[in-house]
């Protein structure tokens, strides 16, 4: 007897779990359940790439392809998408977003290929509910402040929507980590969290960095 492919066989198991014979666990699971589960993840295959550790890395990409099943199948049992659909809308994407390798586009440099995709990204959404008429869409509100800020930050830059960055003063990479981490200390100092406090700045900016932008445009 032909052994089934291990994806054919890992969505069975999947199905069989969310049955009314699986486990009471799983069943009792929803999309909103299982979302911090996927972040939790995605932090323990860092930790695992980070310590080049190939059988670490295989098992935490492992768990983090569970979510992607869990969620198929819990999308599935309600008629939405399935496993294949998803499958089958990245494989479409990469391929309409990466004309340089499938089609007949020319680019010189990865800048050019990361323009390329951001102009596709923008027609693949014009007239639906993701559209995105700002620059700035398209950062995730639950990203960590701190990478929250950098996404701004570069496509603040490059909508030039904030002047020319200017030459950084001397320092090294140690003094900024030891200034971040001071910064960190003395928000604890006053009992506030560093995170919150750059979360609540980070908005701020953004709603006066989009404010701009809607005048810039109104202008011309």
């Amino acid at each position: 007897m032909k052994k089934r492919p291990a994806i054919v066989q890992l969505l069975a198991i999947m199905a069989k779990l969310r049955s009314p014979k699986g486990c009471p666990w799983d069943r009792q699971q929803d999309h909103l359940s299982l979302r911090r589960h996927a972040v939790e993840e995605a932090y323990e295959l860092i930790d695992a790439i980070e310590s080049k550790d190939d059988q670490e890395m295989a098992e935490e990409l492992g768990d983090l392809l569970l979510q992607v099943v869990f969620h198929c199948q819990m999308a599935r049992e309600r008629g939405s998408f399935n496993f294949e659909q998803v499958t089958r809308n990245l494989a479409d994407k990469l391929v309409r977003r990466h004309p340089h390798v499938f089609g007949k586009t020319k680019v010189k440099d990865v800048d050019e290929v990361w323009a390329n995709w951001e102009k596709i990204k923008k027609a693949e959404k014009h007239g639906t509910k993701h559209q995105r008429d700002s620059a700035l869409d398209g950062i995730p509100k639950h990203l960590p402040a701190l990478l929250r800020a950098e996404k701004l930050l570069k496509k603040a830059h490059k909508a030039k929507l904030l002047p020319p960055r200017s030459k950084p003063k001397r320092t090294s990479k140690a003094a900024l980590a030891r200034e971040l981490f001071s910064l960190a200390a003395a928000a604890q100092q006053h009992d506030w969290s560093a995170e919150e406090l750059l979360a609540e700045e980070v908005k701020r900016v953004e709603t006066a960095l989009r404010r701009k932008e809607r005048a810039t445009s109104t202008k011309h």
